[in-house]
């Protein structure tokens, strides 16, 4: 994929320099004279005292003007660093990954978030259909962020949202997160768009190869509307907002927005090792635009806006036999090809953010407005569903979210910073689901009648709200300690509130050394349409009716949650403080333990590949984790490695989910319910080991040059590789197996050319899953499993993409 447009900042210095001449002194000649004598001489020239030299003044270095643009980028990096004050990660532990280094690793911005994300600490790969991945072993409860605003709760489908290329720089958060933050709290993403982007200047590309993937792109940004003449850096760099607006000046409007479009023949995971799947084209297109002004001098509106709409066909698995309790024909077939199967989903997503921020005497506060809609529509194979699963359901999940997030940060004096915020949103959500079933008594495929229909839908306007504060107070120099309050309502299908304290410290007693410890009080409360109610009563005496019962409400989830860690930076080399690009290793260490009370889990139950949520009366997640990470000059590297389980006991919300009918000789005789009722059981997206780790490489360190011969030369060149590790999920009944272990190695290689319009152009070329390892993710058994699903098979993939 392309390189983004690289934003080259004139470094403007001014200073002056007046070297003081040195005045020589003359000797004087004396002639001294013999008495009584008297010698008559001739007069001896004195010698001539020696000029002074000139004085040497040093011209200052002529510094070119900044250009209007160039303010404004000026003006909002300093308003982004302000707006980083409002948000404090102190106590946590913070993995933060660049754009540069997101360019740099297989598949460049052509890769999507949550495959980017899978190269962070503790966080493990799994099935599109069961969320994509999941951090610390926890379902889900993962909050996205975009320039600090928290982006509402959605429809849980297989497409990601948001595309790489705006992304200027994504970190992962976890561990006991400052009061400030809430709902979603596993894990925190937060991503910051790009500063880089607004010289009036993008990006054209196009990237495919194997699984028939066919992906173009454009990202452009600038900046236009200025008022103010061209200036030097010293009125503009490192200068305070001013006391006054009467010399102030429109800057002008900043501008970003991208496109991307994919197609591809392995839209989700495929269900058989084969390198091809049946039946799994998808499209998918997404979009994303950003527009920033300053009103005045403290004081600046910016408006995000994403859009994202996938198609997707679901894979087939041939020779699949016909439901036990279904009695053919069904509308006049009495057979059926499951490679033939015809099932399709469709995910629509839109997004927007409008916020005011200002910063003024000590004070950064931002009040936001944000607004998503989300649907996601199922479609069954009628005739095909029905005789392989008894069932054809049509589920459609629509969600549109509003609310409003307000924060701000007040620097009371040296030693305390206090902050302070509330959100509140309002969702409507919609889930239909009509039903094609047959109806019988026996249903053991002998005394079904025809097909009918079973329409269960319901509708919920639900609301979330939450208010907090928090003081940070440096006690020394070097500790600090973050405390909080936070309280949280919420009124869904059920009504829940709780007040929760946060307290962490922070401690460096050496410049390179750093421990954190902390405690959060947790609230979550479920996904609105993942805890809508079903009216099993409503599939009696069907092919369609569960085999178990219980209907009670989702509940929001309680925890207690504890984390302690350190991290260590060891600096090669260094000699002074102003060896700034000197080689570093980064070395962190992070233990973490969570009491969880109604733990929320989710699953797929049944053939629509939509989300169930449910809950454990208790539970408990623990691990620790490791991480190292290594620059030195164009050479970087990071490596991971994290253990932890989530275990969990009791349903106690949707029971009907579990099978409560059938005794299974490897639970004992138990049914499945049965045993998870009486046995702390490993939760089925629990993964043992987790690990990652990657490498990137630039020959040079420099872009190559205007008639540099890539053959003669290697410059512009960079290479890199990453790779996952993972132990296998958990597979069975009551999840008591693992999937069998497996990595994968992926590995790239670009070239940037230098052309005649100063504009390059650039050639990459990656490999997925580089020793074509075949491993299984899932393997359609499990709890909330219902499809197997396999890694990606070997693919090679080329880009080529022009900067204009």
């Amino acid at each position: 994929m392309a390189n983004q447009i690289h934003r080259s900042y004139r470094a403007c210095l001014l200073g002056s320099s007046a070297l003081l001449a040195l005045i020589g002194f003359s000797d004087a000649a004396f002639a001294q004279a013999k008495l009584p004598e008297v010698e008559v001489t001739a007069n001896k020239n004195k010698p001539k005292p020696r000029p002074a030299p000139a004085r040497q003044v040093a011209t200052a270095p002529v510094v070119a003007p900044l250009t209007p643009a160039e303010q404004l980028a000026v003006k909002s990096n300093a308003f982004d660093q302000s707006r980083s004050n409002l948000y404090t990660t102190i106590g946590t532990t913070s993995n933060t990954i660049s754009h540069d280094t997101i360019e740099a690793l297989p598949q460049g911005t052509n890769t999507t978030v949550e495959k980017v994300l899978l190269q962070a600490p503790g966080v493990s790969q799994d099935s599109a259909a069961s969320g994509l991945l999941h951090v610390r072993n926890d379902h889900a409860n993962v909050q996205f962020r975009i320039n600090g605003v928290m982006l509402p709760d959605g429809v849980t489908g297989f497409g990601s949202i948001f595309d790489t290329d705006l992304i200027g720089s994504m970190s992962l958060v976890t561990g006991a997160l400052p009061a400030e933050f809430g709902m979603r709290t596993v894990g925190l993403v937060d991503i910051t768009t790009r500063a880089d982007a607004f010289n009036n200047s993008g990006t054209v590309s196009l990237y495919g190869g194997s699984r028939g993937t066919i992906e173009p792109s454009f990202d452009y940004g600038g900046t236009f509307g200025s008022q103010c003449p061209a200036t030097t850096a010293a009125t503009t760099v490192g200068k305070a907002p001013p006391s006054s607006s009467a010399n102030w000046c429109f800057p002008g409007v900043q501008y970003f927005f991208s496109g991307r479009y994919l197609q591809t023949t392995e839209g989700i995971e495929n269900p058989l090792p084969t390198l091809n799947a049946i039946h799994d084209f998808s499209s998918q297109e997404k979009g994303f635009a950003y527009m920033s002004a300053f009103v005045d001098p403290w004081t600046r509106v910016s408006l995000i806006a994403g859009t994202a709409v996938n198609n997707f066909q679901i894979p087939n698995v041939p020779g699949a036999p016909l439901n036990g309790t279904v009695t053919p024909p069904v509308f006049g077939v009495s057979t059926f090809n499951s490679a033939q199967l015809n099932e399709n989903q469709f995910e629509q997503t839109e997004y927007g953010v409008l916020a005011l921020q200002r910063s003024a005497n000590g004070f950064d506060g931002q009040l936001s407005y944000f607004t998503r809609y989300n649907q996601l529509h199922f479609m069954p194979d009628p005739v095909g569903d029905l005789l392989l699963n008894g069932i054809a359901s049509d589920v459609s999940r629509q969600s549109y979210t509003n609310g409003i997030q307000g924060d701000g940060s007040y620097v009371i004096n040296a030693a305390h910073t206090l902050r302070a915020g509330f959100t509140v949103s309002a969702e409507q959500a919609w889930v239909d689901n009509s039903s094609i079933v047959q109806p019988c008594m026996a249903c053991d495929g002998t005394d079904s009648g025809p097909p009918e229909t079973i329409t269960d839908d319901v509708s919920k306007l639900g609301w979330l709200a939450g208010v907090y504060a928090q003081d940070e107070w440096k006690i020394t120099n070097q500790l600090t300690m973050n405390a909080g309050l936070r309280f949280d309502q919420m009124w869904q299908f059920t009504d829940a509130n709780q007040l929760s304290p946060r307290l962490s410290f922070t401690y460096k007693p050496f410049e390179y050394t750093t421990f954190h410890a902390g405690y959060a009080r947790y609230f979550t409360p479920p996904v609105l349409v993942e805890a809508a109610p079903a009216n099993i009563a409503l599939f009696a005496n069907t092919t369609g009716a569960p085999a178990g019962s219980g209907t009670n409400p989702v509940l929001p989830e309680r925890s207690h949650y504890f984390d302690a860690g350190v991290d260590q930076k060891i600096p090669f080399k260094c000699y002074s403080a102003s060896d700034k690009d000197c080689p570093t290793l980064d070395l962190g260490l992070d233990a973490y333990y969570k009491i969880a009370k109604d733990l929320i889990d989710n699953g797929q139950f049944g053939q629509a590949l939509v989300l169930s949520a449910f809950n454990y009366a208790k539970g408990y997640v623990e691990g620790i984790e490791f991480s190292a990470k290594y620059h030195a000059g164009n050479f970087q590297a990071y490596a991971n490695l994290a253990v932890g389980e989530e275990r969990a006991t009791n349903v106690v919300s949707n029971q009907f989910l579990f099978d409560n009918a059938t005794p299974q000789p490897d639970l004992g005789g138990q049914t499945e319910l049965q045993y998870v009722d009486s046995h702390w059981i490993y939760t089925d997206h629990t993964q043992i080991v987790t690990g990652s780790a990657g490498a990137a490489y630039q020959f040079c360190g420099r872009p190559s040059g205007l008639g540099e011969r890539w053959w003669d030369s290697l410059c512009g060149t960079k290479v890199s590789a990453d790779m996952i590790y993972g132990s296998g999920l958990r597979t069975g009944d009551a999840n008591i197996g693992t999937e069998p272990p497996y990595a994968q190695f992926n590995t790239s290689i670009a070239h940037e050319f230098a052309m005649p319009d100063g504009k390059p152009l650039t050639v990459r070329f990656d490999i997925v899953n580089l020793f074509d390892t075949i491993y299984q993710i899932r393997n359609g058994s499990g709890i909330g499993v219902f499809a197997s699903q396999y890694g990606p098979r070997r693919g090679y993939y080329f880009g080529i993409s022009k900067k204009i």
